[in-house]
């Protein structure tokens, strides 16, 4: 019953972000030198996001988070780690897929 008491006394956390995060739950990708490792976007805002991994022991200090939907890409950086889950930081703005482009006709005909 005290604690009880406690936490209700306690002011509520105040919310240090300039900007509002929005439960997604997508997955994605974390890819850093070569290798990728799937993850799931839990939310996401203008300037970061929070994402579950299989093992944070793996995810390095600085990556590319690629999103499975879209395959749009930002740069990020590790803001903090709490078991699984990790706070990121876009270092970026989001770069959308870059579309394949077809060679010219006078590419192909060896001109």
């Amino acid at each position: 019953m005290v604690a009880c008491a406690r936490q209700a006394r306690q002011k509520p956390m105040e919310e240090r972000r300039k900007y509002p995060r929005t439960e997604i739950n997508e997955p994605a990708f974390v890819s850093a030198g070569g290798s990728v490792m799937s993850c799931v976007v839990r939310n996401i805002s203008f300037e970061g996001a929070a994402i579950d991994v299989a093992n944070p022991a793996f995810v390095p200090a600085h990556f590319r988070l690629v999103m499975a939907r879209d395959s749009s890409v930002r740069e990020c950086s590790i803001a903090w780690i709490q078991r699984n889950r990790i706070g990121v930081s876009f270092v970026a703005a989001p770069q959308p897929r870059q579309p394949l482009q077809q060679p010219k006709e006078s590419e192909e005909a060896g001109v």
